[in-house]
C-alpha cells in the first residue's frame, strides 16, 4: 500500500498491514484513561476489520529507534452538514449544505509507550503536527476536501487539546444541527469539532 514518506526525528509511521505482526503486536496497545479505553478496544478488536471492508484506515506510529508503538490513528472520508441559516420557502427548498471532510475516527497514544520514555513529551501533538494534518493537506490536493472533522469525547481538557491542535467548535445550535443529520451512533455522546484545511 503507498503511504506518503514521512518520518520525524523520532518517529515514522505505518500501515496497519504493513506486516503481518502488526496485528499480533497491537494487542500490546494500552490506554490507561478509562474514557479512552474504547480507542484501546477499537484498535484491538474493529480495526482489523474495517481495513478489510475498506471502511477506515489506520496507522501505526513507532519510535524509530526502539520500533515500539508509541500511538495510532484512522481516517476516512466523510462529510458534515451545516445549516445555511435561510428560511425555507418550501416543502422542497433545502436549507443546508455539506461540507466534504476527512474525519479522524481514532487517535491515541500508547500508555505503555509512554511509561517507558517520560522524557519524550507532547507525543500526541507530535503525532498530529507530523503525521495526520500532512495527510489531510496532501489529501486536500488531490481530492476536494475542505475541513477535517472529529467527534471528541466529552471532556473539558480533550476539548481543550483538540483546540490547541486547531479544531473549532460550532455555535451551540449549529452543532445540534450537525448532531441530527451526520452524528454516528457510536458517537453518540462526543462533540463535533472541525479543522478548515
Amino acid at each position: 500500500m503507498f503511504i506518503i514518506p514521512i518520518e520525524t526525528d523520532r518517529f515514522v509511521y505505518e500501515h496497519l498491514f504493513e506486516t503481518e505482526e502488526n496485528l499480533a503486536e497491537i494487542q500490546s496497545f494500552v490506554v490507561d484513561k478509562p474514557s479512552g479505553k474504547g480507542l484501546e478496544f477499537y484498535l484491538k478488536n474493529m480495526a482489523e476489520y474495517e481495513e478489510r471492508k475498506r471502511s477506515n484506515r489506520t496507522y501505526l506510529v513507532r519510535d524509530k529507534k526502539t520500533k515500539e508503538l508509541a500511538g495510532y490513528f484512522s481516517l476516512r472520508t466523510g462529510l458534515f452538514t451545516l445549516d445555511s441559516g435561510r428560511e425555507k420557502e418550501s416543502d422542497d427548498d433545502i436549507t443546508f449544505y455539506s461540507v466534504p471532510s476527512i474525519e479522524l475516527s481514532n487517535f491515541a497514544v500508547n500508555s505503555a509507550y509512554r511509561k517507558q520514555h517520560p522524557e519524550v513529551s507532547k507525543i500526541g501533538k507530535d503525532i498530529f503536527a507530523n503525521f495526520i494534518l500532512p495527510i489531510a493537506q496532501f489529501t486536500a490536493q488531490i481530492v476536494g476536501v475542505q475541513a477535517m472533522h472529529i467527534y471528541a469525547l466529552p471532556q473539558d481538557d480533550l476539548i481543550d487539546h483538540y483546540q490547541s491542535f486547531g479544531f473549532h467548535r460550532l455555535p451551540e445550535e449549529m452543532e445540534a444541527f450537525v448532531h441530527e443529520h451526520v452524528k454516528p451512533m457510536y458517537d453518540r455522546n462526543c462533540i463535533f469539532m472541525y479543522l478548515p484545511l
